[in-house]
């Protein structure tokens, strides 16, 4: 719950939208289309096949169903079957698990969730929506009825919201079944993918380097086929990263977009969810389910991007504010990238060095694939780029403190006993995690009185005034000093989402900054899976970053579906194969 200025003194109880005890009327109910004639049905096949887990994809998964060779319960299992072999301690049954500490936590409900999946498809012959039973892992920062909200810290580990947030129930609605709750970096705040709750995440293709962050667990146990898709939150990087170093499409929407209802807050002026996925279809059809009106005054949908804009007044303002597409899988187009125009931030490369030359070289390689697919590709650059990125300061260190405690009192603590403030936070964490409260606690003092703090002051107004207008003209591709036009307008502004190979820790540098500094949605799409050395037996993926205008997710994802058409196929993570599984029993058909 975010938008302290909004918060009454005496907060009532939120809404109970799709709380736990609910959940499996409220599916069914969600139920349509598809009719419910013995002719529409579908025979579940028994002694059936296991369904190949590794690189599924939701169409593959939807197509194996309709054919009666695979049922809900056997996906969800399945996957929970691989959070266990591969995601926890090595034990007995699994002595050679990598530990990937991704996932804090699986859901109680979600085979109960499958079963019921089941009995409306091969029982009536309908589907619940168009993500009907996709396993979906939240990072533990979005609210589930089912499951705490923790954000990864033990002053939070009982924190029970009473309902889901918005984009929580919007899943739900279409069909999706949310699996369990990722690791993150505790509260969101960097790039190391570490919490208490959690550990430290390990990358799922060299283990011992970073995950990113903040939506590390995210990011390892999509590209280690944990669950389908996942969802993180990108406050100035936190999708992105994790995204470049797991080799994933990871996209984080424009502001405004999607709902921060129900969302553990970082900062509400740079704060938005997303998804990460393997394939780009899977990420617009999860962008189908995220987006929609929001009447919350914890949304963050206003009218302009400024934080103390008024709210959206509609359903209505809000489609045309945002002009709302059908659907984002309608912008999917194999031929994406003929006619595309993609003007190249070289500035934002790297110098090229020894170190880093085979991770330049994929860059530019994809650069030349995109030109050889039908793009145009040209060299630009985006006035005072210096300055844009790094005179300006991220809002998380200044709005934590007042959104976490808004956050905090949204709900009652009758029933779970959470902490209601993020002073009564930071008092708990000096006694359950003493390492980390000097950093925590640098929130607070930067948070309070921040309105009287001219570094704060200056990142709002100021800061939107002065990088907006210079990337628009890039965009535009124009002068930004005279106005005078330099050739056609691009679709999108490319550069590498990182300054180098990854290792033990990211180098993301300020190129991340971009898109939260002007509120415009930003792709983290994979571009390669290179060595990082030329005797290393592993490789590391490397991601490209692309900028367009604001609420232009389409055209992001018609040029990633045209990538993904061009590209390499994807290399499987080394660390989690397919597991070995015996052949569904005959009983089970019957469900």
């Amino acid at each position: 719950m975010h938008l302290s200025h909004l918060v009454p003194a005496a907060p009532a109880p939120r809404l109970a939208r799709f709380t736990v005890s609910v959940i499996a009327v409220a599916v069914l109910a969600a139920c349509g289309g598809g009719g419910s004639d013995d002719d529409d049905r579908v025979t579940l096949k028994p002694n059936r096949a296991p369904f190949p887990l590794v690189e599924a994809t939701i169409e593959s998964f939807h197509t194996a169903m309709q054919s009666g060779d695979v049922s809900c319960r056997d996906i969800v299992q399945g996957y929970l079957d691989r959070i266990a072999a591969y995601d926890n301690e090595p034990s007995a049954a699994f002595p050679n698990s990598p530990a990937l500490r991704s996932v804090i936590t699986t859901s109680p409900t979600a085979l109960a969730q499958a079963d019921a999946m089941d009995a409306e498809f091969f029982g009536k012959g309908r589907m619940v929506g168009p993500m009907h039973c996709v396993p979906v892992l939240a990072k533990d920062n979005y609210d589930t009825a089912d499951m705490k909200t923790t954000g990864g810290s033990l002053a939070l580990a009982n924190n029970q919201p009473p309902d889901d947030a918005y984009t929580i129930r919007r899943l739900r609605e279409a069909g999706a079944i949310i699996i369990g709750k990722a690791n993150m970096d505790e509260f969101a705040f960097g790039f190391t993918g570490s919490s208490a709750l959690g550990g430290k995440t390990r990358n799922a293709y060299i283990a011992v380097n970073s995950a990113g962050g903040s939506s590390s667990g995210t990011g390892t146990a999509i590209a280690a086929n944990l669950a389908m898709v996942g969802l993180g939150t990108d406050t100035g990087g936190s999708i992105r990263v994790p995204a470049a170093v797991e080799g994933l499409y990871g996209l984080r929407p424009s502001l405004r977009l999607v709902s921060q209802d129900g969302i553990l807050p970082l900062a509400h002026g740079q704060d938005t969810g997303g998804p990460l996925c393997r394939a780009v279809r899977d990420c617009a059809l999860t962008m189908d389910a995220l987006v929609g009106f929001d009447p919350s005054p914890f949304s963050g949908q206003r009218i302009a991007k400024a934080w103390d804009s008024p709210l959206v007044p509609s359903a209505a303002a809000y489609a045309t504010m945002v002009s709302l597409p059908t659907t984002y899988t309608a912008s999917l187009r194999t031929d994406g990238l003929v006619g595309a125009r993609i003007g190249v931030v070289r500035s934002m490369f790297p110098n090229r060095t020894t170190a880093n030359a085979a991770f330049l070289d994929a860059l530019n390689g994809a650069l030349d694939q995109m030109r050889a697919a039908g793009a145009i590709v040209e060299d630009t650059d985006i006035a005072n780029r210096a300055t844009v990125l790094t005179s300006y300061a991220s809002l998380s260190t200044y709005q934590f403190r007042d959104d976490l405690t808004a956050y905090l009192t949204s709900w009652s603590s009758a029933v779970d006993n959470h902490l209601r403030s993020t002073e009564a936070v930071g008092d708990a964490l000096a006694t359950l995690e003493p390492t980390r409260v000097a950093n925590f606690r640098t929130y607070i003092t930067a948070g309070t009185n921040k309105e009287s703090n001219p570094t704060y002051q200056n990142n709002l107004t100021p800061r939107d005034e002065y990088v907006i207008p210079r990337v628009t003209a890039a965009l535009n591709n124009v002068d930004f000093a005279t106005g005078a036009t330099r050739g056609a307008a691009y679709d999108v502004l490319v550069y590498p989402v990182l300054q180098g190979f990854n290792s033990l820790s990211v180098n993301s540098g300020s190129n991340n900054r971009l898109s939260p500094f002007t509120g415009f949605p930003a792709m983290a799409i994979p571009v390669g899976f290179i060595k990082a050395t030329a005797t290393s037996p592993s490789v590391e993926p490397v991601g490209l970053e692309m900028i367009a205008r604001e609420f232009s997710e389409p055209t992001l994802f018609r040029l990633a579906a045209g990538w993904e058409r061009t590209t390499m196929p994807r290399v499987t993570s080394p660390l989690a194969p397919e597991l070995a599984r015996p052949a569904a029993p005959a009983a089970s058909a019957s469900r």
